[in-house]
């Protein structure tokens, strides 16, 4: 089977780094913003490195509630520019990657006549500021029209609801077409190279020392820039520059629990305005199941495998339960998955909450010369790499050149976009049913419960760079991340089809299964 080409490949990236005698901009970290940073870099010109330690999006970039959005929450916060910067990207999300954004439409329940005009009037300024932007407009719908939309919705004293638009995406694929997106555009990408000091020459930045943690080979990297774009993990990357530092980060933990599509059977989503702790929390149709979340629980450690508390669990079951007919309980529970914030740390002093620190980013030059990005959100990402980009120029005295991301399709760019679990991948997906039609046992699934094929392991190791079954089945299938049970079943015969692609044996394979199944209890209620 000939498969498209894909710059994204271990052998060309490890050939390039040890061709290349000097790079202009190297990106340490591979989540949303540093892949945004590889894509405006190289598309301007630069010779481009990024290295991520683990996978691309391993962290807090595939755990999002899978919205594109200007941020309801943010407007009452009285944040207006991260909202009007959130609402045009959103736009410019939806134009250049049509297969993987969606327009969403959200239902607000009004249990009081006084929320239905509060919430109206907000969401009305929501629209106007999205101006031209707009993703359709904000109105007031009766009770039996908020019945109809949302089935089971708890009755007792509503007086109708508010819909308002924003988008819906698949976080971790997104991901990924920007990671081939920026290799299209000449960027070196590298996972499972971990960064392990700072070269200075005269005090400033001059490159950097990783290991190649697949081959044990240490790489020894000249770079006029360097970018640590490394999320919540910022602060060790600091240290690495100067062992003194203030931590620049605070993370704060998010949690979401994944149901049966039952629990919101309609098409449209379901917005919680005002929870006990002051958040709102979503019901998102996603992978036609529902995802429910999310919550703000302050942690000080990073962990890479965040753990969901009991009391995050219950809160979000609980919330919702007094919305729903049918409140859902522990046992209904598909999946949990938990993430990370990069949020700006705040003085311990003032008493902040993590929900009332600034979603909005920073963006700091170190004496020595590095930069680091942090903060920020899913939707904003492309106008955090344009601004990190303008900064690497001026400090590394770089030639100018101007960004040109508002207007580059992302990899798969297609109108037609299907309803199919395929459709994820764009322009490809005509060429993968091709595949599918000329030789049928590559169209067999991987479980019979979900419609993911054996082809689809094929494709995320020799075009998307997949490395385990983790790879697999928690950030190109994002199985994982829907039915946890169903991902440990389809665990062997992953690990059989990487196994055979990658050229390991029978070792290798065995200890890629015990490896994900350990993995995959954390993602399993126990009720």
């Amino acid at each position: 089977m000939n498969t498209p080409e894909s710059l994204l490949n271990r052998n060309y990236a490890e050939d390039r780094i040890k061709s290349t005698a000097q790079w202009e901009v190297v990106i340490i970290g591979g989540g949303a913003t540093g892949l945004g940073i590889a894509l405006d870099s190289a598309a301007r010109g630069y010779r481009t490195l990024l290295l991520e330690q683990h996978d691309f999006a391993k962290g807090t970039s595939s755990r999002s509630t899978k919205l594109v959005h200007g941020g309801v929450r943010y407007l009452a916060q009285g944040n207006l520019r991260l909202v009007r910067d959130a609402l045009r990207e959103r736009w410019l999300l939806l134009k250049n990657a049509p297969h993987l954004v969606k327009k969403q439409a959200f239902i607000i329940p009004c249990y009081s006549w006084f929320q239905v005009l509060k919430y109206l009037i907000g969401l009305k300024f929501y629209d106007l500021m999205a101006g031209k932007h707009s993703f359709g407009k904000s109105v007031y719908c009766s009770k039996t029209q908020v019945v109809a939309d949302i089935p089971g919705i708890n009755t007792k004293g509503l007086k109708g609801g508010i819909q308002y638009y924003d988008g819906r995406f698949d976080d971790a694929r997104l991901a990924i077409s920007i990671a081939r997106t920026a290799t299209e555009k000449g960027a070196v990408l590298l996972n499972y190279a971990r960064v392990t000091g700072l070269i200075k020459t005269q005090g400033k930045i001059s490159g950097l020392k990783a290991l190649n943690m697949e081959t044990d080979e240490v790489y020894t990297i000249s770079s006029t820039v360097v970018v640590n774009a490394t999320g919540v993990y910022v602060d060790e990357i600091l240290k690495l520059d100067l062992m003194q530092q203030p931590h620049l980060v605070r993370p704060s933990q998010g949690v979401h629990v994944v149901l049966p599509r039952s629990f919101l059977s309609g098409e449209k989503a379901l917005m919680i305005p005002k929870t006990s702790d002051g958040r709102v929390l979503f019901g998102v149709p996603w992978h036609n199941l529902v995802l429910l979340g999310t919550t703000d629980t302050p942690v000080e450690q990073t962990l890479l495998e965040p753990q969901a508390l009991e009391k995050e669990i219950d809160f979000i079951l609980n919330t919702a339960g007094f919305y729903l007919t049918a409140p859902p309980e522990k046992k209904d529970v598909l999946s949990i998955f938990a993430g990370l914030r990069p949020l700006a740390a705040v003085n311990k002093s003032s008493g902040s909450k993590t929900k009332e620190i600034s979603r909005d980013h920073k963006l700091v030059v170190s004496g020595s010369g590095l930069i680091t990005i942090t903060g920020g959100k899913w939707t904003t990402y492309r106008k955090m790499a344009e601004e990190t980009v303008d900064k690497a120029i001026k400090t590394g005295n770089l030639r100018p050149a101007l960004c040109t991301t508002k207007s580059i399709s992302i990899h798969g760019y297609t109108e037609e976009v299907s309803i199919s679990q395929l459709s994820v991948y764009g322009s490809e997906e005509a060429w993968i049913k091709h595949e599918m039609t000329h030789d049928p046992a590559l169209a067999e699934r991987l479980d019979v419960e979900y419609p993911y094929i054996k082809l689809e392991v094929i494709l995320a190791v020799r075009l998307e760079m997949a490395r385990t079954v983790e790879d697999v089945l928690a950030r190109r299938l994002r199985i994982l991340f829907l039915d946890a049970k169903a991902a440990m079943r389809m665990a062997p015969v992953v690990a059989a089809i990487m196994a055979s692609e990658l050229f390991k044996d029978e070792e290798w394979e065995n200890e890629q299964v015990q490896t994900f199944l350990k993995l995959a209890e954390n993602y399993i209620c126990n009720h």
